[in-house]
């Protein structure tokens, strides 16, 4: 069963969340720490002190509820969705997927542009925002890409496409594997890929390598404690408002493009998301319950390329593994392409897939 839903946040836990913010207890930092350290002190506590006195959850709420949100349950778990229809009724599906730690707020500047040509469906992933928590083991991205097959079969869509950055490109590709038949073809603006000695790369794809190969044998922070201990991290996230904020404002900071910033309301949008649901557990799982070695995916496969994303794809080793049928490089943006850089993004998604409908892909 498919049901109507609207946000509407207690204002018991929005008093409490201003109380916990009003009480932190503050860590020292080194004299020019810079980001030496972590985050810097300065800069979380202006946000902190934003978040409490000049942030509007409410204000945001109600711009949300001008969303249809929707949810169902599979397989026992609570699915929370946004369904906007094209007033083209004949206009192909497409499923976009958020990633960590983004939500499906990620995707509120390409609604509209992209409604004009398409059916969109905007799932939460199961353990995130109004999807969580999950209450067992095994939400996997392949797990979750069957789960968006049967949101999709539900809806009544026969055929469609997906998209998504992070784990929403694992995800989208997932479902082009698991479900061939329906998936049209699958866009993503992250595809890590891994070095194989019979390419023969140029000497930009080999930078890009060893990005690529420094970042894997470094393995950041957040990632290794995610996949390890979620729960333990889960308990100084879920009870810190201003340690969920580090969590999470880090990774913005660090992963944008400079010259397209996500703004402050919104990344605190995102961040209360996580913390009002306490999803910050349930959410880290799923570095915990993916594995690799999932079913490849063959449907046509569109790639777009942010030279500011933690890594980027060498195309020559891409199309040793998929049916490349397009492929952009982006001259600004970062890791959150759709919030960073709607205009483009959507442009993208709307070129691949229009492309494929009419045939003209390439």
């Amino acid at each position: 069963m498919i049901k109507p839903f609207h946000i509407d946040i207690p204002q018991a836990d929005l008093d409490d969340l201003a109380d916990r913010l009003a009480r932190t207890r503050w860590p020292n930092e080194v004299a020019d720490a810079g980001w030496d350290y972590g985050f810097p002190l300065a800069r979380l506590r202006e946000l902190a002190e934003y978040w409490r006195t000049g942030y509007d959850w409410r204000a945001h709420e109600a711009e949300l509820n001008e969303l249809p949100h929707f949810t169902t349950e599979i397989e026992g778990q609570n699915i929370h969705f946004v369904h906007v229809r094209s007033a083209n009724p004949d206009a192909l599906a497409l499923v976009l997927t958020h990633g960590w730690p983004g939500s499906f707020l990620e995707f509120l500047d390409v609604i509209e542009p992209l409604s004009h040509d398409f059916h969109l469906v905007i799932p939460s992933i199961p353990g995130y925002g109004f999807s969580g928590p999950t209450h067992e083991r095994g939400w996997s991205v392949d797990r979750i890409a069957r789960a968006w097959a049967e949101l999709m079969r539900r809806l009544g869509y026969e055929h469609y496409g997906a998209q998504g950055g992070d784990f929403g490109s694992g995800i989208s590709t997932a479902l082009g594997a698991v479900a061939p038949e329906h998936v049209v073809g699958v866009h993503v603006n992250y595809l890590p890929t891994r070095p194989d000695p019979a390419v023969e790369l140029s000497e930009e794809d080999e930078a890009r390598l060893e990005k690529a190969k420094k970042l894997m044998a470094n393995r950041p922070p957040y990632q290794a404690l995610q996949a390890a201990t979620p729960q333990t991290i889960g308990y100084a996230l879920t009870d810190s408002p201003v340690g969920q904020l580090a969590w999470i404002a880090e990774r913005f900071a660090q992963w944008t493009d400079p010259r397209s910033p996500v703004g402050d309301d919104r990344m605190l949008t995102d961040v209360s998301l996580y913390w009002l649901t306490a999803t910050a557990a349930s959410s880290a799982r799923l570095h915990h319950d993916t594995t690799r070695g999932n079913a490849r995916c063959r449907v046509p496969l569109g790639v777009a390329v942010l030279p500011h994303d933690i890594t980027q794809s060498v195309r020559p080793l891409a199309e040793r593994l998929y049916d490349i049928r397009h492929w952009s490089e982006f001259t600004r943006g970062g890791h959150f392409a759709a919030m960073e850089v709607p205009d483009l993004l959507a442009a993208d998604i709307r070129d691949f897939f229009l492309g494929l409908v009419s045939g003209e892909d390439g």
